[in-house]
């Protein structure tokens, strides 16, 4: 399976891709950030965003997307971008065919790390070790897309089997409906 991780962000955007399956090594495919200038017009930099997820979905040809859960925050203008650059790679995805899944930042900590209040630092060094990284990917958006598809790969696959048999059994229940 192949995760393209999504850290949104209205200036930095983190991007990662990893490869494998739960129970077998995983391997980091590539890793990096889409840039939106702060000084640029809102709309310009969703449209870079945009443009930079597009072309790694191309590149990549990912088979799920995992985005970061948007959290309330103190700071609103920073949830406000961050919610609006989630929403561009929902829409992509949605688009593109391509299955998403959503981790909150405590269910990526956890996954990565065994706690959910792992700090950054601890974060980063789990996913080194991990995807076998001689150094930690910077900036550190770009190391939290990697954990967000380390966790899809270990928790979403449990997840989307969840969610399949329960739309299953709801499908069996309206046909007994009639």
């Amino acid at each position: 399976m192949r995760v393209l991780g999504i850290d949104p962000g209205l200036t930095r955007c983190g991007i990662g891709i990893v490869e494998g399956s739960p129970g077998s090594p995983l391997k980091m495919v590539g890793v990096g950030v889409v840039i939106s200038p702060a000084d640029m017009a809102l709309e310009n930099r969703l449209l870079e965003i945009d443009k930079g997820l597009n072309e790694w979905i191309a590149l990549w040809n990912p088979d799920v997307i995992a985005v970061e859960r948007v959290f309330a925050q103190h700071n609103v203008r920073t949830v406000m971008g961050t919610g609006q650059a989630a929403g561009i790679a929902l829409l992509i995805a949605a688009k593109a065919g391509i299955p998403v899944m959503m981790h909150t930042p405590s269910e990526v900590k956890a996954a990565v790390s065994g706690s959910g209040r792992a700090n950054k630092a601890q974060v980063a060094q789990m996913v080194q070790k991990i995807l076998n990284l001689d150094s930690i990917p910077k900036p550190v958006d770009a190391t939290d897309a990697l954990a967000l598809a380390i966790c899809n790969i270990w928790r979403g696959g449990s997840t989307a089997r969840i969610n399949q048999a329960v739309e299953a059994e709801k499908s069996r229940l309206r046909k007994l409906r009639g």
